[in-house]
């Protein structure tokens, strides 16, 4: 029998409300030894899914005004028998409930152990369970909403589809290998070549999709870069609507990495304002140029900025050079001033598109912004009822899965033995069912349940 385990599922300080959760056989009775219910009635199965209101007591010490709610297995979170204690929120009250639980038996949970149990006694698969920890570190409304597709299987339903197609590609396989030794002649694989092709491109267009769902998840890494000067912190600033950045004349006034997070049409983009890169000779500020220079090189998008009243110079062109290794958006920025820079000629030199505006009139922003989500969304973000793939593991495994259908597949249309090819279309099957929890070592469950919080 398993331990029955308790922990406090809100977060500490003061509050309205705290609830401490226990999940085990023995959950109930532990309760029911320290909570008295105002009715005075026996707390059994007629009592399930209700709340009760009563006291909690420490011997004849009230501890407590509380209401709690018993939940019978198997139909709760965990399938276990569930108690939750609605208290006060304040630490103490909190802490003592919690002792008094852990005295009277139960352990104190682990980080992600009650959705652990509900994965291991079959309520979520291993998918739904990583969407229970992006719902709740979902920081924008797409995030949010790409966090409840998850748990609500929508990734699930596709990697069982897929899962059923190959095992019927693997069933006739098998059956082959055996047909043709009793019967010594070879049964016909077009079928299965068309099936397979089908899979490939089905299995491909969800990868696709995998960089879409790493930006509803964790948002778009931004840097702003340009040489000094040119209305970086000035573009930050007009971008999160509020002066947090220092915004003077002088050059060189940034001198280290800026990181702000901004929602941006339900996106979040996680934005750099970074050290104008020039040559230099200060020490401190050298510092900052390679570090803006490593933050351009790991953003999913660089803003590049240009003076539109000074003409393009070295630092410019070595900018641009960085700028076109990368995913760029081009700002000529100080239109209000008379223009100096040759549009033309910048525009033989780049492979991005260029958008002009006035970071000190905060004109253009707004369809910059629209740029942005263009770049990277094609204009609009679907994701209702939509199976996208937002876990890193789960795109590993599928991106694996895939490189071994693709070799079953190279292998049949090459005449290979069906013997030697099933290997590889079983290690497919395989690999897919890690990403909803099947034949999945301990060890990566303990990982992915370490990322939760305790409570939860």
């Amino acid at each position: 029998m398993e331990n029955t385990i308790v922990a406090i599922a809100t977060a500490t300080g003061e509050a309205g409300i705290g609830i401490v959760r226990l999940s085990g056989e023995n959950s109930i009775d532990i309760v029911k030894k320290i909570f008295i219910p105002f009715d005075k009635k026996e707390i059994d199965k007629n009592s399930n899914r209700m709340m009760k209101y009563g006291h909690i007591y420490d011997q004849e010490e009230l501890v407590d005004e509380v209401m709690t709610c018993f939940m019978f297995a198997p139909h709760t979170y965990t399938r276990e028998n569930v108690v939750e204690i609605f208290t006060h929120g304040g630490i103490v009250c909190l802490k003592r409930v919690l002792n008094l639980c852990l005295e009277n038996g139960a352990v104190l949970a682990e980080k992600g152990e009650f959705t652990k149990r509900a994965f291991l006694n079959g309520r979520l698969d291993l998918s739904q369970a990583e969407g229970v920890i992006d719902l709740i570190k979902a920081k924008t409304e797409f995030s949010h909403k790409s966090a409840i597709n998850q748990l609500e299987g929508h990734l699930s339903k596709k990697i069982k589809e897929f899962r059923e197609r190959l095992l019927d590609i693997l069933s006739f396989v098998e059956y082959s290998i055996n047909f043709t030794e009793d019967m010594q002649e070879e049964l016909p694989l077009d079928n299965v070549i068309l099936k397979t092709e089908n899979l490939i491109s089905d299995m491909e267009s969800l990868l696709g999709e995998s960089n879409k769902g790493k930006i509803l998840k964790d948002g778009i890494n931004v840097s702003i870069i340009g040489k000094p000067n040119v209305g970086k912190s000035s573009l930050l600033n007009r971008i999160l609507r509020q002066e947090r950045a220092i915004v003077t004349d002088i050059a060189g006034t940034t001198r280290d990495l800026i990181k702000e997070d901004i929602e941006l049409a339900g996106i979040k983009l996680n934005i750099n304002d970074t050290a104008g890169i020039r040559e230099t000779a200060d020490v401190v500020e050298k510092i900052g140029v390679q570090k803006s220079i490593e933050a351009s090189e790991n953003s999913d998008l660089n803003l590049v900025l240009f003076d539109i009243s000074r003409e393009l110079d070295e630092e410019d062109e070595k900018i641009i050079e960085l700028a076109n290794l990368n995913k760029s958006i081009g700002i000529l920025n100080k239109v209000d001033l008379d223009k100096n820079l040759n549009v033309e000629k910048l525009k033989e030199k780049i492979n991005f598109e260029l958008i002009e505006i006035s970071a000190l009139k905060n004109e253009g922003i707004s369809k910059l912004e629209k740029s942005i989500i263009d770049m990277f969304f094609d204009g609009k973000i679907e994701i209702k009822d939509k199976a996208l793939i937002t876990n890193v593991r789960h795109e590993n495994s599928l991106k694996t899965s895939l490189e071994f259908l693709k070799s079953f597949y190279g292998d049949i249309k090459n005449m290979v033995p069906l013997d030697c090819c099933e290997v590889d279309l079983r290690r497919s099957y395989e690999l897919l069912g890690e990403i909803i929890g099947e034949n999945i070592s301990e060890n990566i469950l303990d990982n992915i349940f370490s990322n939760f919080c305790i409570g939860k």
